[in-house]
């Protein structure tokens, strides 16, 4: 929490959300008379100067567009303790992701918030910035003086400047929104990487599910019998794997989209799908997300019980590290690194990956996120490091060997920290070849034990 209740002229008057890297408050702004949003870096990245200029990118990104379907920003500036912020409009009706909590949304709902989306989408093209991360969390809902709503595009955190995006490039994204030449780094990416994303989303908007890995995803009308077939060629191109066969532009994916909302026969189709909602979450591998005062039910991947076990493949920044974990966990993911100095070793940065169902309460162990984090370190004390961790609250329940095809070391259990039980595990290769240490932590959700499947497909850069 924020030790002060004013940022320059701004007055705080509650908390809209927090993330990994940043914290977004609701204030007032008493020279305009108006309700703001502010952004403020989270403190712990605030030393760190690439993340700072990110920060302060993403305000330069939205400033650049002239759009009514990207959120704006009014202002910047710095804290005392020199934690920056950005101050920007605020949207009254929360995020898409809110919208499909409950289940899929008719069609012609869907498909109009879909093509708001795109708008935004491809008005940030034309101002040369690609997004890279279309989600539903990312796309905003604003009440308008008619009483319509707008959507807005939003949370540039991992935008990137389309004359840079064509050579070597990050590996960054969300599983199920990300195209398959975000990862490979190497291969450079265009306009058709956030067409993807958004096929990805108007997917997600019309069954209730996060789509699968790019080639395998299940044909939208398999969960939604009902649903128009345009809409689902619409969505499955924009899904090809294959991005010369994807719509070229956002634009054109806009306009398309916007031909269907008129085909869409809303009226008669909502009633049905209401009643519908409830079979295919019943029906579907729902997952249970852990909130602060309570659980909701929300379909996150396939809803088909032949993938209840599914695995998604995950990998960081560097490339160094390559994770599979149970799908239902794959929610958001995070791969720019991590800080063994803060286990008392003699290392700033080193690649790191942390991927789960709510990076902004991974934090703290007792949210019940789930999920798994992974960092290497070349430092011979890190097994050490970790045996003298800590969790105030959490009870421990002992210890055991691993040994598997590539990894050998020791697995440490708590349990009563408020979810599942937490696992912490230190490896090492069996063979003794080249290879830092591995620090992984693996929260579980209640589910299956998936600690063996997590720890034998555990790649490191050098293992094989």
């Amino acid at each position: 929490m924020l030790p002060v209740r004013q940022i320059g002229r701004y007055r705080l008057d509650g908390r809209l959300g927090s993330g990994a890297f940043a914290t977004v408050w609701l204030a007032h702004d008493d020279a305009l008379d108006a309700r703001v949003a502010v952004k403020v870096m989270a403190d712990n990245w605030a030393h760190r100067m690439d993340f700072r200029e990110r920060f302060l990118a993403e305000a330069r990104f939205l400033r650049r567009v002239s759009s009514d379907s990207v959120v704006r920003v009014f202002d910047v500036g710095e804290l005392p303790d020199r934690r920056p912020y950005f101050v920007m409009e605020y949207t009254d009706r929360g995020t898409l992701e809110d919208r499909i909590t409950p289940g899929p949304l008719p069609v012609a709902e869907a498909l109009g918030m879909a093509a708001g989306a795109a708008r935004g989408v491809a008005d940030l093209h034309r101002a040369g910035i690609l997004h890279r991360d279309v989600k539903p969390s990312n796309v905003l809902v604003a009440s308008t003086p008619g009483g319509g709503e707008r959507i807005l595009v939003a949370d540039l955190g991992l935008a990137k400047s389309l004359a840079h995006a064509s050579g070597l490039t990050q590996a960054v994204g969300s599983p199920g929104y990300t195209a398959p030449e975000q990862a490979r780094p190497e291969g450079g990416i265009d306009e058709r990487a956030d067409v993807y994303g958004l096929g990805a989303l108007l997917y997600h908007l019309v069954t209730g599910a996060v789509p699968g890995p790019p080639g395998q995803v299940v044909p939208p009308r398999r969960l939604r019998p009902d649903l128009p077939r345009g809409v689902e060629r619409a969505v499955l191109r924009a899904l090809e794997p294959d991005r010369g066969r994807r719509w070229p532009t956002a634009d054109g994916f806009a306009r398309e989209v916007g031909r269907l909302v008129a085909e869409a026969d809303g009226e008669r189709s909502a009633p049905r799908l209401r009643a519908r909602r409830g079979r295919l979450l019943a029906a579907g591998a729902a997952v249970t997300l852990a909130a602060a005062g309570g659980t909701v039910a929300t379909a996150r991947s396939l809803p088909d019980t032949r993938h209840a076990s599914a695995l998604a493949g995950v990998g960081d920044a560097t490339g160094r590290i390559r994770l599979e974990l149970p799908a239902r966990w794959a929610r958001e993911t995070v791969g720019s690194g991590w800080a063994p100095r803060a286990l008392g070793l003699d290392e700033d940065a080193e690649p790191g990956l942390t991927v789960a169902t709510d990076l902004g309460s991974w934090p703290d162990l007792r949210s019940g996120a789930a999920g798994v984090f992974v960092g290497l370190s070349e430092k011979d004390a890190l097994p050490a490091a970790v045996d003298r961790l800590a969790h105030p609250g959490c009870v421990p329940a002992g210890s055991r060997p691993y040994r598997g095809a590539v990894w050998e070391g020791r697995i440490r259990t708590w349990t009563g920290c408020g979810g599942g039980p937490v696992e912490e595990i230190t490896l090492a290769r069996r063979d003794g070849g080249a290879s830092p240490l591995v620090y992984v932590q693996i929260r579980r959700d209640g589910g299956p034990d998936a600690t063996g499947r997590i720890l034998e497909g555990l790649r490191v850069a050098g293992s094989s």
